[in-house]
Order: structure tokens, then sequence, then C-alpha cells
């Protein structure tokens, strides 16, 4: 399929699937244990409806928010999304050049493969940079020293990994450190042309970020067996505190889910939270976010920003989350589909799909402006569906 053709998120995906073998889609795609929570996520969005309002006029539409003093073309933003640059060769930079030209947020991975000195310099304004907090805590606070002197506007810190998940589907195929490849898996990668000569010219991608840190000399895969000896790490609130003491602008944690962080993380100063699961990558009986965001957005909303991640697959899906308490609302999955499938056309292709599918819904329940969008538009009974979970 030519990209030009894919005219939904799905398309995108099922043409990174053919690009890529196996092992790696399974990387991207893959749950942890059972993979229920993958499903838990995209379910929470299909219990809820929205509510159109007609006889309004929709003649023009902007989808444009204000988040944290900046105004974005659009409501939502691309989420980090780790080694990117083994699925498609200089994916992370394709992201954040399609992201800067539709002005609106890339955050980098902290298991990228570029660096957060390109990004800086490709994506200056809408560039941030997520860190996973490093055993050997003089690393982290270098990453945030260094994140800061490039003026990267914000630091996301993910706080949602304390151990290695239990992903089966990397367990059955070999994915790991050091990789453990069946006969099957070999040959399958030779049916993958295109992928298959990226990885002969340049094997597995430099963990550029962490590259620093480890031995002089040492070549990808070292680098990434030192950064899997560094994370994860035994954070704590103590750790929150000190990253924001040393953190001079927008300062925002992902993967809180409960009330009672939600309010301690207001009272460290916390500018905003993403509200996510890891995309069910870490604990499968985790709820969806959106199911935790109205009792997070009751507890903090007027506190601090809140932001959901998680399960988006349709322009729909972020209405629905807005309405339900999201400032704005980020997606990981589906924008690598378009990178991993066209690389820079198609991480554009993915950006302007959303955009699009965003304009068509606005227009279709009669909200203009996304300043009108509030909790009228979800119908009653499935947005109290998940206020019932108890945090």
């Amino acid at each position: 399929m030519n990209i030009d053709k894919c005219v939904n998120l799905d398309d995108l995906r099922v043409m990174a699937k053919k690009r890529v073998p196996k092992l790696v889609y399974d990387f991207i795609e893959g749950g942890v244990d059972d993979e229920e929570g993958l499903q838990r996520n995209e379910d929470a969005f299909q219990r809820r409806s929205l509510v159109p309002r007609y006889m309004v006029d929709v003649s023009t539409l902007d989808q444009s928010v204000e988040l944290f003093g900046r105004t974005w073309s659009s409501p939502y933003g691309i989420a980090p999304t780790g080694g990117i640059g083994n699925y498609r060769r200089g994916g992370d930079m394709m992201l954040a050049r399609a992201a800067r030209d539709a002005n609106i947020p890339f955050i980098m991975s902290g298991a990228a493969n570029a660096s957060m000195e390109e990004m800086a310099r490709e994506a200056p304004e809408h560039g941030w940079y997520q860190m996973y907090t490093a055993n050997d805590r003089a690393i982290s606070e270098d990453m945030i020293r260094r994140a800061a002197d490039l003026g990267i506007p914000a630091l996301v810190v993910t706080v949602d990994v304390p151990v290695h998940s239990n992903r089966e589907r990397n367990r059955r195929n070999g994915f790991g450190r050091p990789l453990r490849l069946t006969l099957g898996t070999k040959l399958d990668t030779l049916r993958h042309p295109a992928w298959l000569r990226d990885y002969m010219k340049q094997g597995f991608a430099m963990l550029e970020n962490w590259k620093p840190y480890a031995p002089e000399g040492a070549s990808s895969l070292e680098v990434g067996e030192f950064m899997a000896g560094q994370v994860p790490a035994n954070l704590t609130w103590a750790d929150i505190e000190r990253f924001r003491a040393l953190w001079p602008r927008t300062f925002i944690l992902k993967g809180v889910m409960r009330t009672d962080d939600a309010l301690r993380a207001a009272e460290a100063g916390v500018d905003g939270l993403m509200v996510s699961n890891h995309g069910a990558r870490q604990l499968d009986r985790a709820p969806s976010p959106l199911d935790v965001l109205p009792a997070l957005d009751a507890a903090v909303g007027d506190r601090m920003a809140l932001m959901l991640d998680g399960g988006v697959r349709r322009g729909a899906d972020i209405l629905i989350a807005l309405a339900s308490g999201a400032k704005f609302v980020f997606l990981g999955r589906p924008t690598l589909y378009g990178a991993v499938a066209g690389g820079a056309a198609g991480a554009v292709k993915a950006v302007d799909i959303l955009r699009d599918e965003i304009d068509k819904v606005m227009a279709q329940i009669g909200c203009p402006s996304l300043d009108r969008l509030g909790p009228d538009f979800l119908h009653r009974d499935q947005e109290d569906a998940g206020r019932n979970i108890r945090l």
C-alpha cells in the first residue's frame, strides 16, 4: 500500500507490520502477561459516546489549545516511544520534525536513538525530553542539566517502571539482551528486505543520550547493556523533589494513576501529570487511563495540567478524553506506525490523519472550538462508567 492511500491510523499499522519482522512488530505492539490491558485501554473509549449538538455554525473550526503557556495547533502530541531507530532509521527525528511542522509537542523517549542535542537543534520549541531515572543518580542529574542547558521546554519523568515487566511476546521471540533468535525468527527477517538492509548496514541503533555515561568506546549493544543495568531504578518522592529543584521549566510526571499520588505531586510543585499505564506495557491489571481520569481531574485538575496517554486510536478518542477532563492528549503507537510504515512522509501522514479526524468530529458534534467542549458532550451513562473506580 502506498502511504498516500492510508486513510486511517490502522492502515498505517498494517503497513508498518508488513515492513518489519515479527519480533520487531511484537515489541512495538505487545503488552505484558495476558495483554488484557491493551484491550482495556481501547475499550474505555468504546464504552463512551459523544452526543452531537446540531443547528450550530461550524463553518469555522478551531482545534488549537493552550498548554503550559503556549498555543498548540491541535490538542494532541507525540508520546515517547523508545528504540525507534531499530524500527526505522532516523525515526526519532522524523517524528520530531513532523511535530514541529504541525505545531504540536514531541516527547523524546529516554530510550531514544537520537540525542537530545539533535532534537534541540531541529525542534527547539516543540521537543520535550522524557527521562528514566538511573540507579546512579549522578547520571539522571547530568541528563537534567544537559536538557536544561539546551533550553528544552519540558522534562517528563516516567514513574511507572519500578521493575522490568513480563513481556511474554519478547521472551518467546528471543527479543532481549542478549538476543536469542530462533531459526524461524532469522528466516522471517529475510522476508523484510528493507528493514534487513538497514540493520545489516548499521546494526543496532545507538542510545545516544546514554552513550556519554557508558565506558568509552562502547558499542551500541554495550551501551544498551549499560542502560539496562541502570534502569529501572528505585524511584522515590525524594528523587522527584530533587529533580523538581534542578529543573527550571515545565516539570511533568508520567504514569501517575492514583489521586493520593496526584495530590502529593501537586504539593511537590509538579506542573502536569500524564495519566498513563505505559501503553499497558508494565502492569496488565492496571485500569485504563481514561477510567481514572475523572477522579484525578476532581482531585487536582484545578492545580495542574492533566494529560492522557493510552488507548487513543481516533480523533474522536482525543475529544472524548478532553471532554472527560484531560487538557491534552498524547499518542505513542499510532504515530510510530506512521514513521515505521512511511518514514518522514508516514510521520506527517499520521499527524494529518488525526488533525482531519478531529475537525470532522468537532463539526459533527457542533463544537466549533475546543473551549466549548465539556462533559455535556458525553453520554451521561457512559461518562459515569469509569467514576466507580476507587483510587
